[in-house]
């Protein structure tokens, strides 16, 4: 007789829950077995598993279509099935749970060729709970019977557990993907990776660690893993203000571009005085974006700047910060101003404040952001928000007023930058000048930009087509992929060329960006959306002289390819 313990479970923890936990019993009992079931569900556990019947049980059955946490059944044989196989196949289950439990306790801990090893993996199934929680539990035993280490990342629903990190990537000796829905695995490349069903290890653990640790390293990364894992290297490389500023375009940026798109739609159903014309289609548009998304970026680029610095305790005063920089008229330099104010005195105050532990839980929602919020707000009002606005003033009236022979130096200025380290602090630097203008009603600056930073992939692109003995078979290879990051507006297409010959390909870049933005200045283009590249310019007013700019996007893709044949010798002659 053996004594086997379960747990039933469904989304509700009624038909199907008492329905496999009777059958188990019951069934089990008729075999010569003891068998004690807890039930789940949305009225919660019933007739709970002791420890003591745990640790006296000779195997454990999951019968369940939601997560069950496998935790506490640690050491012993786990036989996971759905609760409709335990009602209809009650017999097999068992013999199958007791089979797996004998054949667990007869084999030998078996280590792989070269010893101890460190296996990853990903599991993931529709729904991300039932089968990916068991899956991973059935490869975490099976890895320890085989006498690895193992570490699983669930995926699903509830999001991503039990998170792979970098450092776990860097020295695993392979990978597993029990997955019955996508999983990305550019993360993975240059790892042994082995990919199957998450019933296969359910029921095939070691078999499926065993496959993995033999496959093939992947020997390749295509263009776009390398710029992934470029910009993940310079994103942990940032620190203080740089990575704070950051923080918040980069949650400020859907803001703009949804208000942006719903403004350039307004246009288009309404005309250009769209926002005029009350209860009209386009005048919904324009309170949507204009009054809606627009009036918000500028307090969401304060309250992320803040968080970065100070977490959820600074939200608030970067808020409300930001949103007196806009009525103040302070514009967006006075949302960076309030950001970082509201941020680094947070961060002051929590460290300087002292509560009696069991007050502690006061400072977050209430302290910290009561005072922070009442000093960032006095000082917008009285102290920052004035001296901000005659800077932002005096800057947006210089550059409305700006002649053709100023605003081509500016378009040159603003290439250049976005060219010159491809996604870095300068390039970041510009492209943030041109995001906060919009707030401004100031379009031209920004089109240069975008149009500067498609230009650098796009050249090396066309320079890798046309000029092939002046490139590596990978960077030709590498060129369809960069084609598609310029167009798509990531600049960081460009790196892995410009990594390899730095000092040619930067300059040549540099040079088609600038002709870009002085072009793009010089014919006076405006965009009112900050990303997209080519997929928003066919939305009508998302650009002004459409054909233009997309020629000074040709135009610069021409001259960067002009100036890599140039600089760049045929490699037979290099290598010489």
């Amino acid at each position: 007789m053996s004594k086997i313990v379960a747990v039933t479970a469904c989304p509700t923890g009624v038909a199907h829950t008492i329905m496999a936990a009777e059958a188990l019993k019951k069934v089990g009992a008729s075999m010569g077995h003891e068998v004690e079931v807890e039930t789940q569900g949305a009225e919660g556990a019933k007739d709970v598993l002791s420890s003591a019947a745990i640790d006296a049980a000779d195997v454990v059955i999951i019968a369940a279509d939601i997560h069950v946490d496998p935790a506490r059944f640690q050491g012993k044989p786990l036989y996971a099935v759905t609760t409709s196989e335990a009602i209809r196949k009650t017999r097999a289950v068992i013999i199958a749970a007791l089979t797996e439990a004998e054949e667990m306790a007869t084999a030998a801990p078996e280590a792989a060729t070269g010893g101890r090893k460190f296996v990853i993996g990903v599991t993931s199934c529709p729904t991300g709970i039932a089968h990916t929680f068991m899956a991973a539990e059935a490869l975490r035993k099976a890895g320890e019977a085989l006498g690895h280490e193992i570490k699983i990342e669930t995926q699903g629903s509830v999001g991503a557990k039990n998170v792979l990190s970098d450092e776990d990537i860097a020295r695993a000796d392979a990978v597993i993907i029990a997955a019955d829905a996508f999983v990305d695995t550019n993360r993975f490349a240059g790892k042994p990776l082995y990919e199957t069903t998450t019933k296969a290890a359910l029921h095939e653990g070691e078999q499926a660690i065993k496959s993995a640790l033999a496959a093939a390293p992947s020997t390749k990364k295509e263009l776009a893993e390398q710029v992934s894992e470029l910009k993940k290297e310079r994103s942990a490389s940032r620190s203080g203000p740089y990575r704070h500023l950051m923080t918040g375009v980069s949650y400020m940026l859907p803001v703009v571009v949804a208000g942006g798109l719903l403004i350039a739609l307004a246009f288009a159903f309404g005309g250009i005085y769209a926002g005029d014309k009350e209860g009209t289609f386009g005048w919904a548009l324009m309170q949507i974006g204009g009054g809606g998304a627009f009036s918000l970026f500028v307090p969401v680029l304060g309250a992320f700047i803040s968080f970065s610095i100070a977490q959820r305790p600074g939200i608030t005063p970067g808020l409300v910060g930001g949103m007196l920089a806009t009525t103040v008229g302070s514009g967006f330099l006075g949302g960076i101003v309030a950001g970082f104010m509201a941020g680094y005195l947070t961060q002051f105050l929590n460290d300087k404040i002292k509560l009696p532990q069991n007050l502690e839980g006061l400072k977050p929602v209430l302290i910290l952001p009561f005072v922070s919020t009442l000093i960032v707000g006095l000082m917008m009002i009285y102290v920052i928000g004035p001296p901000v606005k005659i800077v932002l003033t005096a800057l947006s009236e210089w550059l409305k007023s700006m002649q053709s022979t100023s605003a081509v130096l500016l378009g040159l200025l603003l290439g250049a930058m976005m060219a010159f380290d491809m996604g870095g602090p300068v390039n970041k630097a510009a492209y943030t000048f041109g995001v906060g203008l919009l707030s401004s009603n100031i379009y031209a600056p920004m089109a240069a930009i975008m149009a500067a930073g498609m230009t650098p992939p796009l050249g090396l692109a066309l320079a890798a087509t046309l000029f092939k003995n002046r490139f590596t078979e990978d960077e030709q290879e590498a060129s369809k992929a960069a084609f598609v990051l310029g167009i798509s507006f990531i600049t960081e297409g460009a790196i892995p060329y410009a990594a390899r010959d730095p000092f040619r390909v930067i300059p040549c870049i540099m040079i088609g960006s600038a002709v870009t933005g002085a072009l793009s200045m010089a014919f006076k283009c405006t965009l009112m959306v900050p990303h997209g590249g080519i997929f928003v310019l066919p939305i009508p007013n998302a650009v002004t002289g459409l054909v233009a700019y997309a020629g000074t996007i040709v135009i610069g893709s021409i001259v960067t390819a002009g100036a890599l044949f140039i600089a760049k010798r045929p490699l037979n002659v290099e290598t010489q």
